[in-house]
């Protein structure tokens, strides 16, 4: 076993023996059979596009494929079993397809013959085998790119299966994780030219938000700001975690008027401000908070259930008798919930006492996308000028259970109060119920949204530097940015890609960067770790404002 893909890897160097996260080295042997898998499916695929043949269900496979690899999405060693066998099926019917077509397929690529073993030991000894980014004879710095450039990739296909699923697609986008994955196999790319690619992922995955926003708000209409209760009330309840908005709406449909409430969990708080969610009055509120509270969040209501959506938030803090699954979701505590037939959710909840008493916990404003900001543009920007709001900070990303998150808790509490906070994605959960007050009105803290409404923030910032005349560099705007996993390597790789700079990141810089490879980020982007204290970091941001 060698995983490195995660900020939590062991040591911060690789997780060797079983994954901080819970991952076995089953399953992490079988995920790299599974990249494997896939990049003979794309040798197919960009052989393919040469001769004219475009093969949908090889796109959707590699996209589902890959998103099956993010961390904390898949701990189930059969399921990934059955994807990989599965995997064989597309790859046969692409090259088929590929040969008529009088296209020209590589007999030698190892990865295009690959046929998975019979059996689940088997398959485990095949993935040990091919490894993944573990060439010692390879230049290293090049190895990191792959690996930055792949785990980027991998954050797009979790996006980009997002929207797929409200019916956005975009042709392009596959085609450039086929292009990226046979890349893998080129041994005549060398340093810059994994450079240019990683930051073309970086693009690519600018072009996935922008169809995601565009799947999300079409469906659902653009949020708007919404005060939401992270108390809970009498009755019977399913808490729904995760990301897909999708199976959140056909939750709500199939609850009406069951005497059931809907809460939301984690990256699902930002739900509330969509006007097609917030308008159902079983939809109620939002209960948890950070990943270190879990374990008490979840023993407090043994009477509610759990369902998650394409991620298990803290997967070592599983509750079987509780948790359901979606998507791309595979554990063996959970039970897995598929075509959205919600019935044995709806069947267990009903079962269960839910809540029997009343908590007020007090509220958090949610629903401050681009349209709800920009709509207040003119006051911003006069609130600038007349100086009560000094400078803006983008405090978000990822959350995670290692010591050194409350950085972000002290940053956001620590920050002047002329200044204002953005913020997205479940790294808020740090701060998210913090009261700051508000500048002439304008609240202190905005909650964007989800991971993915990264593209809202961009935006964003976009409309102001527009508005001011000046570059996004130029604003008095600073990025604090935590990271967990691969959606926020594939944004990171956004913001470098559009040339942002002095970004801080933390709580540790990824382990797959080398020296060399760092010192070219920092030489052309400034990027830098934060610093030991948030105070240390505020003072040098607005000493130098």
């Amino acid at each position: 076993m060698f995983c490195n893909q995660c900020e939590q890897t062991s040591g911060g160097i690789a997780c060797t023996r079983v994954g901080v996260c819970g991952k076995s080295p089953e399953v992490a042997a079988l995920q790299d059979l599974l990249i494997h898998q896939v990049k003979g499916i794309a040798a197919l695929a960009v052989a393919g596009a040469k001769a004219g043949v475009v093969d949908h269900a090889a796109d959707v496979f590699t996209t589902q494929a890959l998103f099956t690899t993010v961390t904390n999405v898949d701990f189930d060693a059969e399921h990934v079993a059955g994807i990989i066998r599965e995997g064989s099926g597309v790859k046969r019917a692409l090259r088929t397809a590929v040969e008529a077509a009088g296209g020209v397929v590589s007999t030698e690529d190892p990865a295009v013959v690959f046929e998975p073993a019979d059996d689940l030991a088997g398959l485990v000894a095949q993935g040990e085998a091919v490894g993944l980014f573990t060439d010692g004879e390879s230049d290293e710095n090049v190895r990191a790119l792959q690996q930055t450039a792949v785990y980027g990739l991998k954050g797009i296909a979790a996006y980009a299966d997002h929207a797929r699923v409200l019916g956005h697609e975009n042709p392009a986008i596959y085609m450039f994780m086929h292009e990226l994955l046979a890349a893998l196999s080129d041994k005549s790319l060398d340093l810059n030219a994994w450079v240019a690619l990683a930051l073309k992922t970086g693009e690519v995955n600018l072009w996935v938000m922008e169809l995601l926003d565009a799947a999300n708000t079409g469906a659902y209409g653009h949020p708007v700001p919404t005060s939401v209760p992270l108390g809970h009330r009498p009755n019977k309840a399913i808490v729904v975690s995760g990301h897909d908005l999708k199976d959140l709406k056909e939750l709500l449909d199939a609850t009406v008027g069951l005497g059931i409430d809907i809460y939301t969990h984690g990256e699902m708080l930002p739900a509330h401000g969509y006007p097609e969610l917030k308008k159902y009055p079983h939809f109620y509120g939002h209960y948890g908070t950070a990943w270190q509270n879990q374990r008490k969040e979840f023993d407090a209501f043994p009477g509610a259930i759990l369902m998650t959506t394409n991620c298990i938030q803290n997967p070592r803090e599983t509750y079987a008798f509780n948790i359901f699954a979606t998507g791309r979701v595979a554990h063996p505590s959970a039970i897995h919930v598929d075509n959205g037939d919600f019935q044995i959710v709806i069947d267990r909840a009903l079962e269960l006492p839910g809540f029997t008493d009343e908590l007020d916990g007090g509220s958090v404003m949610v629903g401050f996308g681009r349209n709800a900001v920009l709509a207040v543009a003119p006051t911003v920007i006069e609130a600038v000028k007349s100086g009560a709001i000094k400078h803006f900070f983008l405090v978000g990303g990822c959350d995670g259970a290692k010591p050194g998150r409350s950085y972000y808790t002290d940053f956001v509490e620590q920050a002047p109060a002329d200044t204002i906070i953005l913020t997205l994605a479940c790294g808020k959960f740090r701060f998210f119920d913090r009261q700051l007050g508000d500048i002439g009105g304008i609240p202190r803290l905005l909650d964007v949204g989800q991971c993915n409404d990264a593209y809202s923030a961009i935006k964003i910032a976009v409309a102001l530097a527009e508005a001011f005349e000046v570059g996004v560099n130029e604003l008095p705007l600073s990025m604090i940015l935590s990271w967990y996993e691969q959606k926020a390597v594939a944004i990171l790789l956004t913001l470098l890609h559009l040339g942002i700079t002095d970004i801080r990141l933390g709580p540790t810089l990824p382990a797959f960067i080398t020296p060399a490879v760092l010192q070219v980020l920092v030489d052309n982007f400034d990027i830098k770790p934060i610093a030991a204290t948030a105070a240390e970091d505020l003072t040098t941001i607005l000493g130098a404002a």
